[in-house]
């Protein structure tokens, strides 16, 4: 062992890279199990991309939801209204979803009958989109994920090389995957916010993943790696070297999110926690995903000029 490699010792606490196929498998087992609720149960979109309306009253008061739900129907008959659920600051607002543009005749025919029923103060506010324009948003919002990922990769492929841009592919589709499965698992709306959580977090994630690589090339210029088990040292290092800045980074945005989920309005809610469970998968697939799969690719690559026949060779 040479004495570059015993002067960085007492940086790593922990084997990350020894354990990555560790890694590798709670990540897998996590796909998998999305996947399969996503296949079940699906993605419970919003209006944004699933053609309808959203119908939200303030109702300013207590109330019961069946109560709420029946005026709905009896307003808007032939219109088919999802289950009125309650929000807000002490649930005195409720909501509801329709799967067919609702006219704004029989909206206004609801909040006369809910003010009758609750009071004056009872207000309404909805949001329609068509069918045509339902599935432009969801093909730009496709388009726009598509595009930043791609930017992204080539960026990173031409700063540093082909393999670090490989390796960031699938830990950007890690950090894209595991908030939409949690979003299928807790049934919560997926609309435009979302989307611009999940672009949110790339851009965060990406940022970590590009200062963990930028650590180990330098650390590539100064601890030569020759064998396979140099290649793991060194990484290893280069994740501890930047372990705190990743976590203290994570930790400011993350307990801003989560105070936003806790005390903001209903309308940014979905937007915070698609941010946290976002923040989560990207520091973790930043660390125990992305530099591994690095590791993994650089390391079959030195196999592979190990063993490759010389010119001279016949």
């Amino acid at each position: 062992m040479s004495s570059k490699k015993l002067d960085h010792e007492d940086v790593i606490k922990f084997d990350i890279v020894k354990n990555r196929r560790k890694f590798y498998a709670l990540s897998g087992v996590i796909l998998v199990v999305g996947l399969i609720i996503m296949m079940v149960f699906g993605l419970n979109l919003g209006v944004d991309f699933k053609a309808g309306t959203r119908l939200d009253l303030y109702i300013g008061k207590d109330f019961n939801t069946e109560d709420v739900h029946k005026i709905i129907e009896e307003k808007a008959p032939g219109f088919h209204a999802s289950l009125v659920t309650k929000f807000g600051d002490k649930d005195l607002s409720a909501t509801t979803r329709f799967d067919q543009k609702v006219p704004s005749k029989q909206l206004e025919d609801i909040e006369a009958a809910m003010k009758a029923k609750y009071g004056n103060q009872v207000t309404k506010q909805e949001s329609s989109v068509d069918p045509s324009i339902a599935k432009e948003l969801a093909w730009k919002a496709g388009v726009a994920l598509a595009i930043a990922s791609i930017g992204i990769v080539i960026y990173i492929a031409f700063r540093f090389q082909f393999l670090f841009g490989i390796a960031c592919i699938i830990s950007l589709l890690h950090d894209a995957f595991i908030p939409i499965a949690l979003f299928s698992v807790f049934r919560l709306e997926v609309d435009l916010t979302f989307i611009a959580a999940i672009l949110t977090i790339v851009g965060y994630s990406i940022n970590d993943t590009i200062v963990i690589f930028d650590r180990i090339r330098e650390n590539l210029r100064t601890m030569k790696a020759k064998t396979p088990e140099d290649l793991e040292h060194l990484v290893n290092v280069s994740l501890w070297q930047t372990m705190r800045r990743s976590v203290f980074t994570v930790a400011t945005v993350f307990f801003t999110a989560l105070a936003i989920a806790l005390l903001g309005g209903e309308g940014i809610r979905n937007f915070s926690l698609a941010l946290i469970f976002g923040l989560v998968s990207g520091t973790y697939s930043s660390i125990f995903i992305a530099a591994q799969v690095w590791v993994t690719l650089k390391k079959r690559e030195m196999a592979r000029k190990k063993f490759a026949p010389t010119p001279n060779e016949g």
